[in-house]
Order: C-alpha cells, then sequence, then structure tokens
C-alpha cells in the first residue's frame, strides 16, 4: 500500500507571500485577500480538494534588512501590506465541515494568559478544527514596533517560548477538569466549582495567578505546529510539536531535516513517528506538461528578484546587497531565522549556493522546491519525496492565486487518489483526531498532557 500522503495549503494574509512578482498577472487576484469571498472561497476549494488545512503563516514587522530600508519589500509587496490572520478563521470556518486552519502566532509579543483565551476561542468556534504555528519571531523591525529596543538573542527567545507554552498547558490542560461544565438548568448550575482550579505559575519570564475563564474547547490545546530549524529550535519542536513544518531547497536537505528531527523526538522521550513532518512545497500542474511547463516559464519572466531579494535578506538577517551576486552563500549565526540560511548553506554538503542561486530559487516558492507537470509527473514526485525522506505530507505554496489550489484539486487529487495515495473522504472529529488518530486530547508523553487536572485531583 502506498503511504497516504497529507496536504495543507501555504498562505498568508497578503498580497505577496512566497512569489513575488506574480500578482501583476492578469488573471491573478491575490489582491482580493481584503474580501471575504476571496478567503471563503479558497478554503472550500482546498475542503472540495480533502486538504487537511491551510496553514496561515504571519511574520510581525516589515523586511527592512535589504539596504537597512523597506523600500524594496513595499515596491514588490514582499508580505506588505500584511493584516492578522486569526479573523478569517471563524468565516472560513463556518464555510467548510471539516478543514482545518493553522495561524501562526508568535510568543514573542503575546501574554500567555491572552493567547490562551484567543485559542480557546478559535477552538470552539471551529469545532475543534484549529492549529498553532509557535514562532518566536525573526524581525528586527517587529520587535521596534512593539516597543522593544533589540529583538532578543536566538536561543533566549526559545527559553521564553518554553515557559510560554508551560504557562498556556497550565490554563488548558489544567484548570478545567472533564466534566466541570454541567449546564444544568433544572438547579441552575452551569459549571462545577469543585472541578475548576486557579494555576499558578512563577517563572523566569512569566508569572500567572487565577482561575482560566474559557471552559474547555474540543481539543482543549490546539494542534500544536513548529517549524524552528536551528539546533534550539529543533529540541524545541521535538518537546511540544505535534506537527512539525521543514523547508529544505533539495531532497537532501529535506531528507537530512527530516532525520534530524526524528532524532530529536526520541531525545525528547517521545516516539520518532509522534509528530507528522510537512515540507514547503510548491506544485505548477496542469493538464498536460507542456503546459505546466508554459506557465511555470512564464512565472520565471515574472518573478521578481528585488522582492526575493528583500525576503531572502529578512529571513536570514543579513543584508545581500552587500554581496556580489556570484558570492557564495556561508553560513553565519544570527538573531534572525537560522534555519532559512541553513537551509542553504548547511542541509546539503554536496551543493554550494551563490547569492543569485538562492534568489532566484525563492522567487517561485521560497525555501521549499518547486516541481512542474502533469499530475502523473507531479504524483510521482510527491511519493518519492515521501518515501526517500521520511515525511508526511506538504504544505504547498501558492503562486497564482487562485489558480494554483484550483489545479491541484482538479489535476493532482485525482491522480493521487487514483494511486492510493490520498483520502477520499473526512473522517469525523476534531483537527487532531483526523491527522494524529489518537483522539481529540494530547496525549501522554506529550509534556502538555502531564499539566491536566485529572479525576480526584485538586
Amino acid at each position: 500500500m502506498p503511504r497516504q500522503i497529507r496536504l495543507n495549503a501555504f498562505m498568508m494574509n497578503c498580497v505577496v507571500h512566497l512569489a513575488p512578482g506574480q500578482w501583476t498577472a492578469p488573471d491573478d487576484n491575490s489582491v482580493g485577500y481584503l474580501d471575504t469571498n476571496y478567503w471563503v472561497e479558497l478554503a472550500q476549494t482546498l475542503e472540495r480538494g480533502l486538504f487537511d488545512g491551510l496553514f496561515l503563516g504571519d511574520v510581525t514587522g516589515i523586511y527592512d534588512v535589504l539596504g537597512d530600508s523597506p523600500a524594496a519589500a513595499l515596491r514588490t509587496a514582499a508580505q506588505v501590506p500584511m493584516n492578522d490572520p486569526v479573523p478569517l478563521i471563524p468565516l472560513m470556518a463556518h464555510a467548510t465541515k471539516h478543514l482545518g486552519f493553522g495561524v501562526t502566532v508568535s510568543v514573542a509579543y503575546e501574554a500567555p494568559y491572552l493567547l490562551a483565551r484567543r485559542f480557546t476561542t478559535l477552538d470552539h468556534l471551529t469545532g475543534g478544527r484549529v492549529a498553532w504555528n509557535i514562532v518566536t519571531s525573526y524581525l528586527q523591525s517587529g520587535a521596534r514596533s512593539l516597543g522593544q529596543t533589540q529583538l532578543r538573542a536566538h536561543d533566549e527567545r526559545y527559553d521564553r517560548a518554553d515557559e510560554f507554552l508551560e504557562v498556556c498547558y497550565k490554563l488548558w490542560e489544567g484548570s478545567w477538569q472533564d466534566g466541570a461544565v454541567k449546564r444544568d438548568t433544572e438547579r441552575g448550575i452551569y459549571a462545577d466549582h469543585d472541578r475548576v482550579r486557579p494555576i499558578e505559575h512563577e517563572g523566569h519570564y512569566f508569572k500567572s495567578e487565577g482561575i482560566f475563564q474559557c471552559e474547555p474547547s474540543p481539543q482543549r490545546t490546539p494542534l500544536l505546529f513548529q517549524a524552528g530549524g536551528s539546533t534550539r529550535g529543533t529540541q524545541f519542536a521535538a518537546k511540544h510539536a505535534e506537527c512539525i513544518f521543514l523547508g529544505a531547497p533539495t531532497r537532501n536537505g529535506l531528507r537530512k531535516s527530516a532525520q534530524a528531527i526524528r532524532a530529536a523526538l526520541v531525545e525528547a522521550g517521545r516516539a520518532p513517528d509522534s509528530a507528522l513532518l510537512f515540507a514547503m512545497f510548491t506544485v505548477i500542474v496542469d493538464e498536460t506538461a507542456e503546459k505546466a511547463q508554459a506557465r511555470y516559464e512564464a512565472y520565471r519572466q515574472r518573478a521578481s528578484y528585488e522582492g526575493a531579494l528583500a525576503l531572502l535578506s529578512g529571513w536570514t538577517g543579513i543584508d545581500l546587497s552587500r554581496y556580489q551576486p556570484d558570492d557564495t552563500l556561508a553560513y553565519v549565526d544570527t538573531d534572525a531565522g537560522q534555519s532559512a540560511l541553513a537551509s542553504f548553506s548547511k542541509l546539503d554538503p554536496d551543493r554550494e549556493w551563490t547569492v543569485r542561486d538562492a534568489v532566484e530559487f525563492v522567487t517561485i516558492g521560497g525555501r521549499g522546491a518547486v516541481v512542474v507537470g502533469d499530475a502523473a509527473q507531479v504524483a510521482d514526485e510527491l511519493q518519492a519525496l515521501v518515501e526517500e525522506t521520511g515525511i508526511d505530507g506538504f504544505n504547498l505554496a501558492w503562486v497564482e492565486s487562485p489558480r494554483t489550489f484550483h489545479d491541484v484539486v482538479e489535476y493532482l487529487v485525482p491522480e493521487l487518489q487514483r494511486r492510493g495515495a490520498y483520502k477520499t473522504s473526512y473522517t469525523e472529529g476534531t483537527l487532531r483526531d483526523k491527522l494524529l488518530e489518537q483522539g481529540a486530547h494530547l496525549q501522554p508523553p506529550h509534556v502538555g498532557a502531564s499539566f491536566r487536572f485529572e479525576s480526584g485531583a485538586r
């Protein structure tokens, strides 16, 4: 039996996500991101294609590393303007029944209590279909916008994130016992106060005391995504994540990332397959290989080198305008996103990347690979990647909106189904049920499960 492939759509609430320049195409509707119907129709398309979820990225701050200026990002709409993705989720959930919604929210600028309340609300409104992509932020511009003089050091951001998650686990898992909510209309009792307790937390970064004001949602703790590719980020992911997002431009790099994550899960006391691995990927598929290749060539002609240069400079924290296009892209530790630079300069020792190579690569699909072809050719590639690297699925980025996902649903999904490599219907239950098949709630040995308010405990 072929392995089942999981698919998420990868979007941001903006004009340009990972394909700078493509919004200028006559048939592209990326500028429709301000329209409610844009998102509702997208969600319905994805559900028709049985996607597991819509993964909404986000970033706090603007890409101003290139030339120490936001000019290039603004000219090319490189992830600016960008709106908050969270309000999109209830309206799309209302228009769908099964599609999951993963949303990126940074721990850098939030209070744990308020974030926990927001996700509990989303989990209720979606019927248990929400996931949290935990990030620690990497743009100095975001830190300055939120009143900080500079971004915290890279590893310290993860130390703080560990404690942030501990507070959230106490709120989600430890304040309300199962069965605390009675809704007893005859006695007029909504909740049994003996089954609700205050949390107490006083740590290095956070202090919180009191009862969580939200009743437990279907999943209690939202499904947890993480994308840290640095050594410290991998440790964090192995401790907390149930789904892990990988970005590597080559097959060797993707295999190495997957192996490192599986090993880290074991070191953290979890099974190596206890987290699903999703690779960043871009699919350009059409009725024939010739049509797909022609569209890809048109995309290459329209791609914005300047926009990609602004994005890659922001991801790495390195002003690439200071380098010549043929300079080798060497790895250095920065306080930005270390995984972005490592994906080009460390993960695949068999390839040497120049600045031009990397920038041209990210013009379509960011740090993920791109496959072009008819449905059979694309399906062959996806199945080979799953088998050879040990990943479980893909976060598919868009190049042309809405065409990219329409084509995946029309051409690729039926081909994968014909091969027995893709589901033909959704299973019932929460997003955690659908993806992990282990129930709606966190299960031991996941660290979050240890905070649960068990029966008889006080």
